[in-house]
């Protein structure tokens, strides 16, 4: 199984046996525990095992809370990674229309385009690239 249907079903095990929060709350304060150490290790020069680690711990804590809020995360991604590859395309084809090149432009002009092809695809305007 891939790892996110395996985590979440872990997690909907470890339920069945009263192994689990109260309420959604809970599970974003533990969302937010586990960024937090995420941060740390990457600020403070984690090993690349420890960082990798945190970064596991967060995407269960998020797979958890995805369980509490009733989404499914593996669907979730799925939608926001096909979002991403359609606005990215239109950024790339916004690009070319204008005779420019995608790699010598800035990130404050790509983000530009972005904005546009995420305007022009569906969605709200983001607040950069790294938004889906």
């Amino acid at each position: 199984l891939p790892a996110m249907i395996k985590a979440y079903r872990i997690q909907d095990k470890a339920r069945g046996v009263g192994f689990d929060w109260d309420d959604p709350e809970q599970v974003w304060d533990k969302v937010m525990e586990e960024m937090e150490e995420l941060r740390h290790e990457v600020k403070n020069g984690g090993t690349p095992l420890r960082v990798e680690e945190e970064f596991g711990d967060l995407l269960f804590a998020m797979v958890n809370y995805a369980r509490f809020i009733d989404i499914n995360p593996e669907n979730a991604l799925e939608r926001t990674n096909k979002r991403f590859v359609k606005r990215f395309e239109h950024l790339e084809a916004g690009v070319k229309a204008e005779g420019k090149d995608l790699r010598r432009m800035n990130l404050e002009e790509m983000d530009a385009f972005w904005r546009k092809a995420k305007k022009e695809t569906g969605g709200l305007p983001s607040s950069g690239p790294d938004e889906a």
